[in-house]
């Protein structure tokens, strides 16, 4: 048996977290896409276990204080998971949590929100791009907690669950 596969999220406050599941939901909607819960992914598909997930998390979350980043631009790929999401910029405190949490990938840290999950048709989904634009660029969005998630590329996104959370002081 292959050891369970978690990630660590840093998740929006409650408000913002609202804001930003909207859009989620209503791109869903509009491509039928997957739903999930937004989250900006410090450290991704990893075996290690939860207990020292946990541990870390909590250890981090003593060292950095809730803070807000301002969504620098909306992009989309043709990636399946960075589909369509909101950028932030490398600042220090994502760079302190990225590097206390997944210091092995520091330099590839493109720090984002997903919006949207999988293909969707280039035309309609720059369209959605450009709507979405307006509203969130710029805006500052407040981050407040880290999380350890069941969740990774080879775990269904309906059975993704968050099992430990560490809220930052």
């Amino acid at each position: 048996m292959t050891a369970p596969i978690h990630s660590i999220w840093l998740m929006p406050a409650p408000e913002d977290a609202a804001l930003l599941a909207g859009f989620v939901a209503d791109l869903s909607g509009r491509f039928g896409t997957p739903l999930f819960t937004p989250h900006l992914t410090v450290a991704g598909d990893t075996d290690r276990p939860v207990t020292t997930l946990a541990t870390a998390i909590a250890e981090a979350a003593r060292e950095v204080s809730a803070f807000s980043e301002t969504v620098a631009a909306i992009e989309t790929s043709e990636a399946f998971f960075r589909s369509f999401y909101a950028r932030f910029a490398v600042t220090p405190p994502l760079a302190a949590l990225k590097r206390r949490l997944d210091g092995q990938a520091t330099e590839a840290f493109m720090p984002h929100v997903s919006l949207l999950y999988g293909p969707v048709e280039a035309g309609p989904k720059t369209q959605a791009a450009a709507q979405v634009s307006s509203t969130l660029i710029g805006r500052a969005i407040r981050f407040d907690r880290l999380c350890v998630v069941t969740s990774g590329q080879d775990v269904p996104i309906e059975q993704w669950r968050v099992v430990e959370t560490a809220w930052l002081t």
